[in-house]
């Protein structure tokens, strides 16, 4: 009776513990065909399309998914978009790249739920854009291969905190800038590729402390300077540098390198001494360099040295008689310098036992059948170099004489020249109408040292901003004729709007804002300082501001924000029945949210602390002539949290008689939730402005079962969606419109899903398109 009891529970646990395994494996086979439809479907992905659990598919040389436990540990795809073009804009090439409805970004938030992958190669597949810094969310990663890509920008800073990664291979892309110089932070890191991609500057100094490198390929970039002493890395095996503009001198050396590849650079100086103690070198090509003197005798009877080629340098001088060639020596080059004198015997191409190749030509030696130049040209040659080096010292005198006599003429001409600025500066000022900081960030240094509202990067000024500059209420009140009705637009909760025309013709909105609370001009600028920093595509650009108040520090109580003006109107507009001709399509009904999405993105993190009640309403959405979506009334919190303070105050005496209104007050202040409801009236269009969808959350269950859909959603999303893009933004704007605040997804995960979903449409059309043509 024991027995059987155990036999049943063992069954039991089984069973229980079976489909809890095979659920997880359907998960990640769910993720990994994702990624599939994200790649748009290479013909090495086939096989997945036939298998249920892509963890069973057969490893080839191409493709292979390690699964442990029911989880993807390897994955591991080998594309066939192996062509390579001279230049590369950044932008997607036809038969080249992934099109260009492919969005790196989105691709990576999808790769990075696989969250256990210790493996990931994914090469010659065509994607491009930059690499995200989201890539650290695989923790676990130790391989990491995107070679032969099309990816550009800067390696992203966060792939430090990938601690246990061991290879990092990113070779025969477009990445540029400089090499990252955080890399001794990955310290299991044994192998370092970023050959044939654009990096420039010094290959850093830090490099020398990633004590675990096996293998160290930089070549074919734009790297210059001197390459640092890497004579620490005791495990290093490989090291290429060629095809740069290196110039220093050559660099101290571990002792167990196999392979040194530092050809085709600028390197000067004599071969170093220490080489010819690398006893395990096997292959030396220190060729096409400005290397001088005699090459150490060690090298060539090194025990394993099979290849050294010494080729096209300024070597001179005479190689010994004795000189001694390793067992192993099969290549040697020497052409192209200016060695004369005998050829020592292990060299000569009389030896018997001579089966080695080597090439001698291009220089003074004699005995020798290949052609070589007469002794005077590498005598000369050896007298220019010591008559060369007296030269450069009597130049450096010359030279600093003459730079310390204009120096010191500059020096006179300054002091006189700044006393004569000052005092013109001063009276200057004193007649100067006030105008706008064209600093490098437009902030001032106290707002810079107590406050982080702005991202480092444009603390550092390293965007191009455009003009912004201060108004004077005399100019606004000529630019809307009095701010007569004629120019009023609308009305709404934070200020009224008016249409104005500056003296240059520039056509621009003038929102007026009450203040309840009275600011003294200095807090008023800098909070308007911020507010003049918050720069986005997807944001409608505040040219300036004006405020009307005293010109000393007194209290103000109004303030005008100049905004360009963006004709085509709002996004409502273009979902209207009683305009059909400007009605827009679905798929470009999802290229405006996805602007959006980015816009609130950027305000949530793209400044410190983040702008995140922004009271998101439709008509806050503007389409400029291109169809670019642009966000109004952004940010105004900054400024205005005394107005919402006021509106609380109302609201909150209204309470105390109706509960919900305290409810609906949290909703409209999160930007998630808001953004939820933009997305239904995108979906439904005019219907939704008219107020007959009463019950939001019946609407949103009812497109969701997909019930009644032909009579819930816009005849032009129903007429111009695919199925599987349309049930996408769907669910995203359920989950937005989630009454507790820890169901919404975050604005990336919105993000996301529209990027994605526009993915889906892209390729949904591409495939009703082909299957036109076919017909055809």
């Amino acid at each position: 009776m024991a027995s059987q009891l155990s036999l049943a529970l063992v069954l039991t646990t089984c069973s229980l513990l079976f489909p809890i395994t095979h659920q997880a494996q359907s998960s990640q086979t769910q993720l990994l065909l994702q990624v599939r439809r994200q790649l748009e479907n290479p013909k090495v992905l086939d096989s997945w399309e036939k298998t249920y659990d892509i963890c069973l598919t057969k490893p080839s040389s191409t493709l292979a998914v390690t699964c442990e436990r029911g989880v993807v540990t390897e994955l591991r795809i080998i594309g066939d978009k192996l062509y390579r073009p001279a230049k590369f804009l950044g932008y997607w090439l036809p038969n080249q790249t992934l099109s260009e409805n492919f969005v790196m970004d989105s691709f990576i938030t999808t790769i990075t739920r696989l969250t256990t992958l210790r493996v990931l190669i994914l090469v010659s597949l065509g994607l491009w854009g930059p690499l995200p810094d989201k890539i650290h969310r695989l923790f676990a990663l130790e391989v990491l291969d995107f070679s032969s890509n099309f990816l550009y920008g800067s390696i992203p800073p966060k792939i430090c905190a990938i601690t246990g990664l061991q290879t990092l291979t990113l070779d025969n892309n477009y990445f540029n800038g400089t090499i990252p110089d955080w890399l001794d932070s990955l310290s299991n890191l044994t192998v370092l590729q970023l050959e044939s991609n654009h990096f420039n500057g010094t290959i850093p100094e830090s490099i020398s402390k990633v004590t675990t490198l096996t293998v160290l390929s930089l070549s074919s970039n734009n790297l210059s300077g001197k390459i640092p002493d890497l004579s620490s890395l005791n495990k290093l095996e490989m090291l290429d540098l060629r095809v740069n503009e290196l110039d220093s001198g050559l660099p101290g050396l571990p002792n167990g390198l196999v392979t040194v590849l530092l050809s085709k650079n600028s390197l000067t100086g004599e071969i170093l001494q220490q080489y010819a103690s690398l006893n395990r070198l096997q292959h030396l090509d220190l060729s096409f360099n400005f290397l001088r003197g005699v090459p150490p005798e060690g090298l060539f009877s090194l025990p394993y040295i099979s290849y050294l080629n010494l080729g096209s340098n300024m070597l001179s001088g005479t190689l010994s008689d004795d000189l001694a060639c390793g067992a192993q020596l099969g290549f040697v080059d020497l052409s192209m310098n200016r060695l004369f004198g005998d050829i020592p015997a292990c060299l000569s191409s009389n030896s018997n036992s001579n089966k080695r190749t080597v090439k001698l030509g291009g220089n003074c030696l004699s005995g020798d059948s290949e052609k070589q130049h007469d002794l005077k040209y590498c005598e000369v040659g050896n007298m220019t170099e010591k008559s060369r080096k007296k030269e450069v010292v009597m130049m450096v005198a010359v030279i600093g004489g003459v730079c310390f006599v204009i120096m010191f003429f500059s020096v006179v001409f300054f002091v006189i020249c700044r006393r004569s600025c000052q005092r013109a500066l001063t009276e200057k000022k004193l007649l100067q109408k006030p105008v706008s900081d064209n600093s490098a960030t437009g902030f001032s240094s106290e707002l810079l040292a107590n406050a982080r509202y702005i991202s480092q990067s444009v603390k550092l000024g390293t965007q191009i901003l455009p003009t912004y500059r201060v108004f004077s209420v005399e100019e606004l009140k000529e630019a809307t004729k009095n701010f007569e009705r004629t120019s009023f637009i609308g009305e709404g909760s934070i200020g009224k709007l008016y249409k104005g025309r500056l003296e240059n013709g520039t056509y621009v909105a003038i929102r007026c804002l009450a203040l309840y609370k009275r600011y003294s001009i200095r807090n008023l600028k800098l909070r308007l300082d911020l507010l003049a920093k918050l720069r986005h595509p997807n944001l409608v650009r505040l040219l300036g501001h004006c405020i009307d108040g005293a010109a000393d520090d007194a209290d103000v109580n109004r303030v005008f924000l100049v905004y360009e003006f963006v004709p085509s109107g709002t996004l409502r507009s273009y979902l209207s029945e009683s305009s059909l001709e400007k009605v827009i399509k679905w798929p470009d009904r999802l290229q405006v949210l996805i602007g959006i999405a980015k816009a609130v993105h950027f305000l949530h993190t793209g400044i410190i602390p983040g702008s995140v009640n922004n009271r998101l309403k439709i008509n806050s959405v503007l389409l400029d002539e291109h169809f670019v979506a642009k966000l109004s009334d952004y940010g105004l919190s900054i400024i205005t949290e005394e107005i919402y303070r006021h509106q609380v105050k109302v609201e909150d005496q209204q309470i105390q008689t109706n509960p919900a209104i305290e409810i609906a007050r949290d909703l409209d202040d999160d930007d998630v939730y808001s953004f939820g409801h933009i997305i239904l009236e995108v979906l439904t269009g005019p219907r939704f402005e008219s107020g007959e969808f009463t019950n939001v959350d019946l609407l949103i269950k009812s497109l969701s079962d997909n019930e009644d859909a032909d009579q819930l959603l816009d005849p032009i999303v129903l007429a111009t969606c695919s199925q599987e893009s349309l049930s996408l933004v769907v669910s995203i704007a359920a989950k937005c419109l989630s009454v507790e605040t820890s169901s919404r997804p975050s604005v990336e995960e919105v993000l996301w899903n529209l990027q994605y979903a526009a993915q889906v449409q892209g390729a949904a059309d591409g495939d009703l398109k082909s299957e036109v043509t076919s017909q055809a």
